[in-house]
């Protein structure tokens, strides 16, 4: 059975989730700490109390998106598991994050208000480049098994989750396309893992047509 909330967590998911709609509504420009706390219904010292700034409290939505879209995920490399059905499994989770509305709505406000500030953007950038970190790591681990020939993991990784962002993620935010349906994400991830797999998957040579022959 789950313990009750304490009031103080409670306060901090209502400051949240006020944060969030304030945001999807307004903006980042207009959203102040003032109309978080009203819509809250908290005082702003408790909002300070919890958020430093503004900015700490866009952050924390955006990570918490995220971290919803992988609690279940267990990202640690498995030597005995196919890289595919490995990769696939974290594609999936990126894909399951970048489908959802509040994300891609939250998204738009992100690069809304770091367009005219390239200190935010990069603060922005560095406090979510974290949640990323475990893909690196995957990639990384399955590198030093020799499974992986690739001499960025951060690199590579970045590059095949960039491959699910140019069909699911980008379009979406400039363009207004709608999300991709089950088929189209599943094809994507298809796509992504050949092409990753295709430039740095170590793969075991043949054995010489002799030592074949020798088998029989």
């Amino acid at each position: 059975m789950t313990a009750p909330k304490r009031l103080t967590e409670r306060k901090r998911d209502a400051i949240v989730a006020a944060a969030i709609a304030e945001f999807r509504e307004n903006g980042f420009e207009v959203t102040s700490m003032d109309k978080v706390a009203a819509t809250a219904g908290v005082s702003k010292r408790t909002v300070y109390n919890h958020f430093p700034s503004k900015e700490e409290l866009f952050a924390e939505i955006l990570s918490q998106l995220w971290a919803s879209s992988v609690a279940q995920l267990d990202v640690n490399y498995a030597s005995d598991r196919p890289l595919r059905d490995q990769l696939r499994t974290l594609l999936e989770a990126k894909m399951k994050m970048m489908s959802d509305a509040n994300f891609l709505d939250l998204a738009r406000v992100a690069i809304a208000a770091t367009i005219h500030s390239p200190e935010r953007a990069q603060d922005m950038v560095n406090r979510l480049s974290a949640r990323e970190e475990g893909f690196t790591q995957w990639v990384r681990a399955a590198q030093e098994d020799g499974r992986l020939n690739c001499t960025d993991p951060a690199f590579a990784a970045h590059q095949i989750q960039s491959l699910l962002k140019a069909f699911a993620f980008w379009p979406q935010i400039t363009l207004g396309q709608p999300t991709l349906d089950a088929a189209a994400q599943a094809d994507v991830i298809e796509s992504a893992i050949d092409l990753f797999l295709a430039g740095y998957e170590v793969r075991t040579p043949p054995l010489p047509q002799d030592l074949l022959a020798g088998r029989h």
